[in-house]
Formats: structure tokens, sequence, C-alpha cells
């Protein structure tokens, strides 16, 4: 079987996938990069040196064979690529198609009433609802986007990003985080409106009042930063921030490592957010708005984590208490948050599942699987999802 996988471009978060992919097709696999990475990207330590991984081609530089590859493997997974025209040409073959997406209606579904835009959904996805087209949702609000423009009618799975997944000795993790009393919280990210590091500054104060032995670290960099440090500063916080500046992937990891919690307070706008993953994979007890499309597919309220209500600060606050007032807790959420990661939600199962799913799918069926990656993504409007991961219904 020969499947290929064309996205915008490679990065830390999907070498995994496409690395467990490759261990089991081998030169039946390929990623077809559309487009270099934007400098910003490269700034963060996203870049990648592309000569290492052996599957990849660069749609700007080969497009021949990029194309000839589309058209002829047996499957092709599309994420975002910016040329829709080589999906139209796949598409029109008739040949199998995955798609990944995130949200179509990030800002909101009323966005929906456009009649220009429901025209493109159309031409792009919905007049294929009956062709042998899958979706993958990377994203919890994803299915309810798209059921909206009525594609892929029961043909909807649940995806999403796969970073490296560390597995540790049984032991090794708790000896990481140490036995001091004190509170060790991350909070990682661009300093961004939408990832809402401000909360942080806000839950410190109010922790000040109740502890003393705590201690957030701030990682990441981005337009806010500077304004965040000066909050800091004026609220006389200091002794309980460290800033990290843009850190590479690998160091993020180390500081997560040592870390108890971790605060998770980006928006609806957040498509994924792959650093849940990664602070689940490294033992913290996550606390995390519902909002983010991670969020619902990752995180069983109370069982492996804490969500939060659609972007509430005092919700935020309260559950981040919780945790504070309570490490036996803390301990038991990062314990299951850490068996979620290795179980299903890490990129070798994600590839098995998703290469059997396509050897179904190249004969005809579409057999999703019970439970994890690849299955059923369900339909839930994003005002109804907070009740419905509460109450462990996602």
């Amino acid at each position: 079987m020969t499947v290929t996988f064309v996205s915008n471009y490679i990065n830390h978060h999907q070498i995994p996938f496409s690395n467990a992919c490759y261990k089991e097709l081998g030169e039946g696999y390929h990623f077809i990069q559309t487009e270099p990475m934007e400098t910003e990207r490269v700034a963060m330590g996203w870049s990648v040196e592309l000569h290492k991984l052996p599957y990849v081609l660069c749609l700007y530089e080969q497009e021949e064979e990029c194309r000839r590859l589309i058209m002829e493997s047996d499957i092709v997974i599309f994420g975002w690529t910016g040329r829709e025209d080589i999906v139209e040409e796949r598409l029109r073959g008739g040949k199998p198609v995955i798609r990944v997406s995130e949200r179509l209606y990030r800002e909101g579904q009323w966005k929906a009433v456009s009649p220009r835009g429901l025209v493109q959904k159309y031409k792009e996805h919905t007049k294929y609802r009956k062709a042998p087209v899958c979706l993958l949702c990377a994203g919890a609000y994803v299915a309810s986007d798209f059921h909206i423009v009525r594609a892929y009618p029961d043909k909807m799975f649940r995806f999403g990003y796969f970073p490296e997944t560390v597995r540790y000795a049984e032991g090794e993790l708790e000896g990481l985080k140490g036995s001091s009393e004190r509170i060790d919280m991350i909070w990682a990210g661009r300093f961004i409106p939408l990832k809402h590091p401000e909360f942080v500054v806000k839950l410190a104060k109010e922790l000040r009042e109740e502890i003393s032995d705590f201690h957030i670290h701030m990682v990441g960099s981005g337009e806010l930063e500077e304004e965040v440090k000066r909050s800091v500063k004026g609220e006389g916080l200091d002794e309980y921030f460290t800033f990290y500046g843009y850190t590479e992937p690998k160091a993020v990891r180390k500081v997560m490592e040592k870390c108890q919690i971790h605060l998770f307070t980006s928006n609806y706008l957040e498509g994924w957010g792959a650093v849940v993953n990664e602070a689940m994979n490294s033992g913290c007890a996550v606390v995390a708005n519902v909002e983010a499309g991670a969020v619902p597919f990752l995180i069983k309220h109370g069982e492996n984590g804490l969500v939060y209500k659609n972007g509430s600060y005092e919700d935020f606050s309260m559950q981040v208490r919780k945790l504070v007032k309570e490490p036996e807790l803390t301990k038991r959420l990062g314990k299951e948050a850490y068996r979620t990661i290795i179980g299903k939600w890490n990129a070798e199962y994600a590839a098995k599942e998703l290469l059997r799913f396509c050897g179904d799918l190249k004969d005809g069926k579409v057999i999703p699987a019970k439970e994890g990656p690849l299955s059923p993504a369900p339909v839930i409007a994003p005002r109804r999802m907070y009740e419905r991961v509460a109450g462990h219904q996602v």
C-alpha cells in the first residue's frame, strides 16, 4: 500500500507520526511539503532538517514527482496545503482521499451564513459527500463545523497532532518532579492574545494570598511578553516567575518534567494545542480551557485533568486552586494524563490505526476505531461542549 500525506510543511508535531508511518510502510510512505516554513516558526525552534527525513518531498522543488505521487498513491491524506488545485485533481479522479482539518469557523459558526463561503465549502467539501472521501478532525469542534455544511456524513473521525512521546521508567517522572513541597506550574506558548498569558499573572496574585511556596515557569515569547513581564514586576511577583523566552521543544519538555501543573489558557481560536499532549506526556495535571480543540478529545474532567468553562477566568482560577490544595489529586491526574498519551493518543498508535483505516478505505470500506484516534468524531455544538466534557460524554 502507498500512502502520501500532503501539508504546508512538516514540523516537530508531525514528524513522530510520519516516522511511525514510514516505519510501517517504508518507501510506500511520503510526506509532501507544499511551502517553506514561516520565519516566526523557525525562530521558535520549529525548523526541520528535511534532508534527514527520507520520506519528505517539496512540491516547490519537485512538482512533477509530487503530482505523480498524489495521483498514483493508493491513499492521499491532505492537510492544509494552500494548493487546492492539487487536491481537486485527485478528487476529480474519484480516488480515495482523507482530509485532515481544524475548524472551519473558529470565530463563530454564525460565519456559515456567508453565501460566498458556502459556495466555496460546497466546491471543496460538500460536493464529495458521497465520494470515497473521509475527514479526520484535528479538534473536537471540527465535526460540528463540517456538519453545518453537510459534508462527510458518517465519515468524520477523531484525530489531532502527535508530538514525540517519551516513555518513562516506573517512578521516573515522580523523581523528576521531586519531593519538595513547592508547587511548580508551567505555561508554554506564544505570548499572543488568544493564549491569554495575563490569566497567569492574575492567578499568581491570588495564590500569593493563600500560599507562599509556588513557582510559575513561563516558556515562550511574543507580542505580549514584555507587557506580562511589566505586570509581574508591577505586582511585586518577580520571585514567583521565571521567563524562558523562545525555547527549543526538547528543552520545554525538561521544564514540564519538573512541574506538577500545566496551565493551558488558550481560547476558542486554538485549533488544537499540542502543548497539552506534551504536558500530559510529562505527567502534569493539566488545567485547560474547554474551548481549545485538543481538550475535549484528550481530557476527561476529574480523571486525567481538569477543564474550565468557555474561557472563564474565575473557573480557571477555581480549578487551579483545587489542585494546589489537593496534592494527591494533582499526582493522580498527572499519572492518568501520562497513561492517556502512552496508551492511545501517541504517534505510533495513531499511525497504526490510520494505516489500518487506509487499507480498509482502499478496499472500499470505512471502518472506524472503537475509541481514540480514528474513532467517530461526535457532532457537538460548541455551546454544549463544556457540559458534555464535564459529564464525560465526549
